[in-house]
């Protein structure tokens, strides 16, 4: 089978919403280094390697959504699409706490194949598919890992991270925290966006609806829990979106 560096669901899918996962899953292509980091296979299942939970957040929402959805197939290890062609963390040579071994020595041809190869087709198929649709509300789903090496406990269920357009992430998180069990975090556990990064590429600059929604992987890291909160999010999004008429 010809590998291939995204994958894309429900392309002729009705709804407005678009949803993304850019860090869906911690494959490494043949073609970069054999197909190995030179990190052990423990490693390879942390979050340094991919978004733990997000790809099946992101298909069983986009079911439930009957929305369209796109999905990386690389690492963020072999090269990060959530972050702009200048980030100097696009090919990161040590990620908490972990030396890349295959990455060390990248040099600047090394850079540009994986963009070309796989950071530049995921964005132009991505591209395509907002095109397509015409007023997309574009959803990217992100995890993040419950606590950093050397750095406190995360107490966060979800985050909304948003920049200067926040006239969807601002009612959409007014609705989760209505939610007494949840605890929701404004541009937590990190600060909104990067210039380059996806969101800022796709929907920021064209004035698109958006939301980047972080969910905490402990949360998500089995089925059942990717499948409860796509549940969970589903009519809040559906909800908000007809309630704010955007």
């Amino acid at each position: 089978m010809t590998y291939q560096p995204y994958e894309i669901i429900g392309a002729g899918r009705p709804s407005r919403f678009l949803l993304t996962c850019d860090h869906a899953t911690n494959t490494v292509p043949p073609a970069v280094n054999g197909g190995d980091l030179g990190l052990p296979a423990a490693d390879m299942e942390r979050h340094i390697a991919y978004d733990i939970g997000a790809a099946g957040v992101t298909r069983a929402l986009a079911e439930l959504l009957q929305a369209p959805a796109i999905l990386s197939n690389f690492s963020r290890l072999v090269i990060d699409p959530n972050r702009g062609e200048d980030d100097p963390t696009l090919l990161m040579r040590l990620y908490d706490g972990t030396v890349i071994p295959a990455n060390r020595d990248a040099d600047t041809a090394e850079l540009e194949r994986r963009l070309n190869a796989y950071y530049r087709p995921y964005h132009a198929a991505l591209e395509g598919l907002a095109e397509a649709r015409g007023e997309p509300v574009i959803v990217s789903i992100h995890s993040y890992t419950p606590q950093l090496k050397n750095r406190p406990p995360r107490p966060w269920h979800i985050g909304i991270l948003s920049a200067y357009d926040r006239r969807f992430t601002d009612p959409l998180m007014a609705r989760l925290a209505e939610d007494p069990e949840l605890c929701v975090g404004d541009n937590e556990p990190y600060g909104g966006h990067l210039a380059g990064d996806a969101i800022e590429r796709h929907a920021l600059r064209h004035g698109r609806i958006n939301a980047l929604i972080e969910l905490r992987h402990d949360l998500i890291a089995t089925p059942e829990g990717q499948a409860e909160w796509a549940a969970r999010l589903a009519p809040v999004l559906t909800d908000v979106l007809d309630e704010t008429g955007l």
